[in-house]
């Protein structure tokens, strides 16, 4: 059982002992100025992730048989370096299946799953499109991509980081969709409700979310763009009967939806659809950046005036809360 958790221990005294469960994330040797060999880790919880450093790597209460990836219970205490916490690791053991539950170690969506995935399976049933909704239906129906849409995070850390996250991340672009395709006649609602269903399906592939979120040899060669088209198209060829020209659309907004070359999009948008897709995927993914580093700032105490510190995938930003900082400190 876990109770202490990351975001507990800033709050901790210095010094103070503590017993909890983590899971390694990263596991490197490294040596002091004075050549001194201690251990460096990376360790989190559902809450985050701070560094833990072991100081006597030879201890026989520090276990040598784990790795990345692996749980460990360990005791330790808080320690403060350059007005950072770091975990002083004294005693380290690997801990056994079932000990702590996976939910305690990676982070999760904070939305029902269920919730979302009846707001997806809507979206699906409301189109007009017997050819979209077919091929839908189809992807969704087969139950390890089901299976894995449900659990797999959009993203290995810049947003939507979380157990739940590509879902959430859908769901909410579903939304700003319906308020976009209203607001423009121009665009095809079904073709961009398709092209939000299917444009990040590559990640369930790309990325691996059982320690860790990480990326698979083969995400890290092919990426999720390439391998969500090479799944669309497997789905329209069992079809048999898809439209050409649809197909060539569907697949136009996977490939171009990160919206420029140097963004890792093989095409640019060239349909109202896919630039669309394209701008609120960036809005939606941006916005939520913004609101995590909201909660960190919170979660470290920093008062209202202060800035958080800068976002690098918010172009090395800094970022102010406006409404925090008119309600602590008036108008």
């Amino acid at each position: 059982m876990k109770d202490i958790f990351i975001a507990d221990l800033a709050s901790l005294e210095e010094g103070k002992t503590f017993d909890s469960y983590f899971l390694v994330l990263a596991r490197q040797q490294r040596s002091t100025k004075n050549n001194k060999p201690y251990l460096n880790l990376m360790l989190g919880d559902r809450t985050g992730q701070l560094e833990g450093r072991v100081w006597e790597p030879g201890d026989p209460r520090i276990a040598r048989d784990f790795d990345r990836g692996d749980t460990v219970k360990v005791r330790g205490s808080v320690a403060r370096f350059d007005e950072r916490c770091q975990i002083k690791v004294e005693q380290l053991r690997k801990a056994a299946e079932g000990e702590v539950e996976r939910g305690d170690l990676l982070p999760s969506t904070t939305h029902d799953i269920a919730v979302l995935w009846s707001k997806l399976e809507a979206s699906v049933e409301s189109l007009q499109n017997g050819d979209l909704k077919r091929l839908l239906g189809a992807v969704l129906a087969d139950e390890a991509i089901a299976g894995a849409y449900r659990e797999a995070p959009a993203a290995r850390g810049l947003h939507h980081a979380w157990l739940g996250g590509l879902l959430e991340h859908v769901v909410s672009l579903l939304g700003l969709a319906e308020l976009v395709a209203a607001h423009y006649p121009l665009l095809d609602r079904d073709l961009l409700i398709t092209g939000v269903l299917l444009h990040d399906i590559g990640k369930i592939y790309e990325l691996t979310w059982q320690a860790g979120f990480d990326y698979t040899v083969e995400g890290i060669l092919l990426g999720h763009i390439q391998m969500g088209v090479d799944l669309v198209e497997k789905k329209i060829a069992a079809l048999g009967d898809f439209p050409p020209r649809l197909r060539t659309l569907v697949l136009h907004m996977i490939l171009s939806h990160h919206g420029k070359l140097e963004f890792g999009s093989p095409k640019l948008p060239m349909t109202p659809e896919a630039l669309a897709l394209s701008f609120i995927d960036d809005f939606d993914a941006k916005m939520r950046a913004v609101e995590s580093e909201f909660e960190k700032s919170e979660r470290e105490g920093r008062s209202a005036d202060e800035l958080t510190g800068k976002v690098w995938s918010l172009d090395n930003r800094q970022l102010l809360q406006t409404k925090r900082w008119l309600g602590e400190g008036g108008e």
